[in-house]
């Protein structure tokens, strides 16, 4: 017989209540709000007393056995924060895992009497590993913004375990969990960061189709984002213009030239498609109305119907890169399927959803090339059993070497300092 695993409120009760774990603590006599240390694995003054919380519940819950089990920080943070959020008399209170010099969160018990919850601790605790829906939910908990830190009550009371205001400063690697030394305090640059940052350019590969053949593609840096348009169209606009070729040259049959030029007559001002933080927008600037959906890259979502209509002179939300790094992450560790970042545009016709997508007049499908880089590098390992270095080039001028152990902690790291 097994032993049971515990209950997670009583056990962290007992915790707080011990004093014995560094940085966990209550903030107050009544013992309703309490703190939690939330430091980055990647930061530089890390180490291994930062973490004792996650890796103590991961022990407690069966997870993890040392020296048997391979040490895995991310994984061990996301189960006690998934356990946490769980609980429906607990809430975050404050978040605090961004400050420079004490990272942290301070949770709150909600209902009267919480201090008597193991009687309110009635909803399962699952197995150590999370649900693919919980992987993705529950990481995205690190996106909140930052909340400053209320204050102990005058002079503190004495009974409470206090928390070091400093640590001396180690490093703590993504695969090996045996510090060092070292004397920089600021976290080191996640390389991935740059597809945060509004002022960098994306590339964008643009395939245009008419009545299923394929007659242009262009890969162009984009820093104002881009727009589809015909020949004639304004130049002026903002956004790299991409001018969809006028179809006969590509075209034979003398019907389908000239709707497509009909079709094409209409862009006006174009298809407008640009960054703006985490997410990608569009807006019509003609009279064509345009249909576009999340597909595959070599096929659109054409038997479930569009993700909308982009919106004219105003824009519209079509892509978001929260819950791609999510699901890649799911999928990295097998318990998701591959995410999305295809863009099919299907311009001055219903989207196809009784007929082929090929008898369309016009379709144009847009891929953001870094995000093919980094899906390509997790299915470069089999996803889930990555085991070698592999060079990710989000663009020609960006190549990049990491381990897989290293991928995972900077997608780790890219969605908990996701900025909205």
């Amino acid at each position: 017989m097994g032993t049971q695993k515990p209950r997670i409120l009583p056990w962290l009760r007992l915790q707080l209540d011990l004093g014995r774990l560094e940085g966990v603590a209550w903030l107050d006599e009544s013992r309703t709000r309490f703190r939690i240390p939330w430091k980055h694995g990647l930061r530089q003054d890390a180490q291994q007393e930062d973490f004792g919380i996650f890796q103590a519940w991961a022990e407690a819950s069966g997870a993890y056995t040392p020296g048997k089990d391979r040490p895995d920080l991310p994984t061990w943070k996301r189960n006690f924060r998934s356990a946490l959020n769980r609980k429906e008399v607990l809430r975050l209170a404050e978040d605090r895992s961004k400050d420079p010099h004490d990272p942290h969160k301070v949770y709150e018990f909600v209902n009267s009497g919480a201090g008597d919850f193991p009687e309110l601790d009635t909803s399962p605790d699952t197995n150590s590993r999370c649900s693919p829906s919980d992987t993705q939910e529950e990481i995205l908990e690190e996106l909140l913004s930052d909340m400053a830190l209320a204050p102990f009550p005058d002079g503190g009371p004495s009974s409470l375990p206090m928390v070091p205001e400093e640590t001396p400063p180690f490093l703590l690697s993504p695969s090996v969990d045996i510090p060092a030394p070292c004397p920089n305090l600021q976290p080191p640059e996640n390389p991935l960061r740059r597809l945060l940052v509004p002022e960098e350019e994306w590339e964008f590969e643009v395939t245009a189709f008419y009545r299923g053949r394929q007659v242009f593609q262009q890969t162009a840096l984009c820093p104002g984002g881009l727009r589809l348009v015909a020949s004639d169209a304004d130049q002026t606009l903002p956004g790299q213009p991409i001018i969809l070729p006028d179809p006969g040259v590509s075209l034979t049959d003398r019907g389908v030239m000239g709707y497509v030029r009909r079709v094409l007559s209409c862009l006006g001002g174009g298809l407008a498609l640009w960054r703006a933080g985490q997410r990608l927008c569009a807006r019509r600037l003609g009279h064509c109305h345009t249909y576009w959906a999340l597909g595959e890259e070599l096929l659109p979502d054409s038997g479930h119907g569009p993700s909308g209509e982009v919106p004219k002179d105003e824009e519209g939300d079509v892509f978001d890169l929260k819950p791609f790094v999510a699901e890649l992450i799911a999928f990295i560790e097998g318990s998701g399927h591959s995410p999305r970042y295809t863009l099919w545009f299907c311009v001055g016709e219903p989207w196809p959803q009784d007929q082929p997508w090929i008898k369309k007049l016009v379709m144009v499908k847009v891929v953001p090339t870094c995000l093919r880089a980094l899906l390509d590098m997790a299915r470069s390992g089999g996803a889930s059993s990555l085991e070698t270095t592999v060079d990710l080039h989000i663009s020609n001028s960006y190549p990049l070497s990491l381990t897989s152990d290293q991928y995972k902690a900077y997608l780790q790291d890219l969605v908990e300092d996701m900025d909205f």
